[in-house]
């Protein structure tokens, strides 16, 4: 499972975007070099996420922070994602696919340097805010561009496939890459090897036919309270005491105007009738907790093998390459079931699977062989992986189809939040006594998916295919 992904894992993008784009005539389009240029700067983004979490032990070392700061490395770039993920598309429709994607690649680019040279804590946060504002803008254009190249549909769904599996690629790779990067040039360099890949996405940039520009809605309360809200609450998990209070209170005057924005406005961003879908409000739910399990314990293990167990960068990326390397076999295989027995079989299988093996972690002390400790966080793992392509399909399933854009947005912007609140809460428990922290971890997301996993149990009809 791309965890951080919709499409076949991986995460979705606007599909309204499909009728976004035109091309001018004016350069001779190359499909495969718009899907590779699409598929690039997507696996750029999804790696990102993934390979900075190996890496953060080396950055405390060095910028300092503690797990305070070091949360927010990660979450600072899950936040501005998760929160601008909801708009980007109306973004990338009134810009024009392709130029929405440069620009986004650019500034993701420019960032990623800054990042590389952060002098202090606050300014490498800072940094991986743009990123993550990059990325929001990144996600949609690139499925956009997928579209445009391919406008015969057998190809286009090859293609899409094709852009999916990147994500899920990034995803298995990211924490070996990270250990290696940061053995090999240090943290750092997690950052720099964004420029050459970023350029490389530019050049190929430069053989995909111009997209029109198209007038397009945007919800400018709704977004700017939903930024609020977000990223106040996650700075009350992670901060706590007087700060982390004052923080609640903000996240929850901003709710109340974000849902009193949103019934207002002819063109919101969250319809607010939209949750009262049955089918929507589970699979919204069963992705979320698939996010904080899987983003969260990968934080949490991440620190267990280097400061626990004391391993290196290195050794802590191979020690999740069992459970990351089957991901996107996994997804394929759960697309298949659900097109054949419907999305509850798959969901339920998924959710049990993974509560399963949270529970088989539990087991798991500062002596635990890592080899084993790796084997345990599998099914876990491809428990998720079971379960994130139905419920895809579940949510899509479950709008009218001029209506999917928006229910690709909000399920990828509630499975962010999720993950980057996941790793808010699991810092802040492993950073008193980290085994009792781990544990506790453990214990709330096998207690969220086994929820999920209930409430799957009531799905309306025989829904859903593969995604």
């Amino acid at each position: 499972m791309n965890t951080h992904h919709l499409a076949k894992g991986a995460p979705s993008a606007s599909p309204r975007l499909a009728g976004a784009e035109g091309e001018s005539g004016d350069r001779s389009p190359s499909p495969a070099l718009t899907l590779a240029a699409a598929l690039l700067g997507f696996a750029l983004i999804t790696l990102d996420a993934s390979v900075v979490t190996v890496a953060l032990p080396a950055v405390g070392d060095t910028l300092g922070g503690g797990m305070t700061g070091l949360q927010w490395v990660v979450d600072a770039y899950t936040l501005a994602f998760a929160a601008l993920m909801l708009s980007t598309g109306a973004f990338a429709d009134r810009t024009g696919a392709s130029r929405a994607y440069g620009i986004g690649i650019t500034l993701f680019t420019l960032a990623s340097a800054a990042c590389g040279l952060a002098p202090t804590l606050p300014a490498l946060v800072g940094a991986r805010v743009v990123q993550g504002v990059a990325a929001a803008v990144v996600l949609p254009a690139s499925l956009a561009l997928v579209r445009q190249a391919y406008p015969e549909p057998a190809r286009r769904a090859r293609a899409v496939a094709a852009w999916a599996a990147g994500g899920s690629v990034a995803v298995a790779l990211g924490p070996v890459a990270g250990g290696a990067l940061t053995t090999a040039w240090g943290w750092r360099g997690v950052f720099f090897i964004n420029l050459p890949l970023g350029a490389a996405a530019l050049l190929l940039l430069l053989r995909a036919p111009r997209s029109q520009r198209r007038p397009a809605p945007l919800d400018l309360p709704g977004q700017v309270t939903a930024v609020v809200a977000l990223t106040a609450l996650t700075f009350a998990v992670i901060e706590g005491g007087t700060a982390g209070l004052v923080a609640l209170a903000v996240a929850v005057v901003a709710a109340a105007v974000f849902v009193r924005a949103e019934a207002r406005h002819p063109h919101p961003v969250v319809p607010p009738g939209l949750f009262r879908d049955r089918n929507v409000f589970v699979a919204v739910a069963a992705g979320a907790a698939c996010s904080v399990a899987f983003y969260g314990l990968v934080f949490v293990f991440s620190l267990f093998f280097q400061q626990v167990q004391g391993r290196s960068a290195l050794y802590t990326g191979l020690m999740f390459l069992p459970m990351t390397g089957l991901i996107a076999v996994t997804n394929l295989l759960s697309g298949k079931l659900a097109a054949r027995h419907g999305a509850r079989l798959p969901m339920l299988a998924g959710q049990g699977l993974a509560v399963l093996g949270l529970l088989l972690l539990l087991g798991v002390g500062g002596d635990t062989s890592p080899p084993v400790v790796a084997a345990l966080l599998v099914p876990m793992a491809l428990g998720c992986a079971l379960t994130i392509p139905p419920l895809t399909a579940v949510m899509m399933d479950a709008v009218p189809a001029e209506r999917a854009g928006l229910a690709a947005g909000v399920l990828n912007a509630a499975r962010q939040v999720a993950g980057g609140l996941g790793i808010a809460v699991f810092g802040s428990l492993v950073s008193g006594s980290f085994t009792g922290g781990m544990r506790a971890s453990l214990g709330i997301s096998a207690a969220l998916l086994a929820v999920t996993g209930l409430l799957s149990l009531r799905l309306g009809g025989r829904t859903g295919g593969s995604s």
